[in-house]
């Protein structure tokens, strides 16, 4: 059986992620590849209740170390309910945010230590496993909040919060390079997505 393999997209809000993965979905697809697309937090039932925890703008007390805990909570759900059984039987798995986000949002963002957030991912997460492939869509902060809107608890952080954010994802990508495909969000839907699926190309040609 063929092995599987997981693609991530990141970025800060209003980037543009839902449409190019849908886009991204379809072209696999299209290539007759079986996928199954995810978003973090969320994706079973337990983890979406966990996503209406994190993202209510009411629960404005939260703390850091609240708020990563009950991340890590959600991703070890859709880990062992739904990506690692889906890998096996050999299908791509698209998610919408995963462990880079918990490093750019609570670790950058928050200021909380990155060694911290990756010893405590380990006791959620195989220290193995990472994404095959992550496309990240890169927008100046102040454009995506005015795109996506300040409607969840993460939307409406500050300027400067989504700011550390963005400058996280960026490190990311430089120490990933083999992993990251950087996008600039600011182009087309329609030439964003040809890239991806340039690169989609080389990783399921076509039979």
């Amino acid at each position: 059986m063929k092995k599987g393999m997981f693609i991530t997209f990141e970025g800060t809000e209003g980037s543009g992620k839902s449409t190019q993965i849908r886009r991204a979905a379809a072209f696999l697809r299209r290539r007759g590849v079986p996928v199954l697309v995810l978003r973090e937090p969320g994706g079973t039932k337990i983890s979406e209740a966990i996503r209406e925890i994190l993202l209510n703008k009411d629960f404005t007390e939260m703390k850091p170390e609240t708020e990563l805990l009950l991340y890590l909570a959600a991703r070890a759900q859709i880990l062992r309910e739904k990506i690692f059984p889906a890998l096996k039987k050999g299908m791509a798995v698209i998610c919408d945010r995963f462990e880079d986000s918990t490093l750019a949002y609570q670790g950058f963002g928050r200021g909380m230590s990155l060694k911290d957030i990756q010893t405590v991912s380990r006791l959620f997460v195989r220290s193995d496993f990472q994404p095959h492939l992550t496309f990240l869509l890169n927008i100046d902060p102040k454009e995506g909040m005015k795109r996506g809107g300040r409607h969840d608890r993460m939307e409406r952080e500050s300027y400067l919060f989504h700011q550390k954010v963005q400058r996280g994802f960026l490190s990311l990508a430089r120490q990933n390079p083999k992993r990251y495909v950087i996008l600039d969000a600011r182009l087309s839907i329609q030439t964003i997505g040809r890239k991806i699926e340039e690169d989609l190309n080389r990783c399921f040609p076509k039979k």
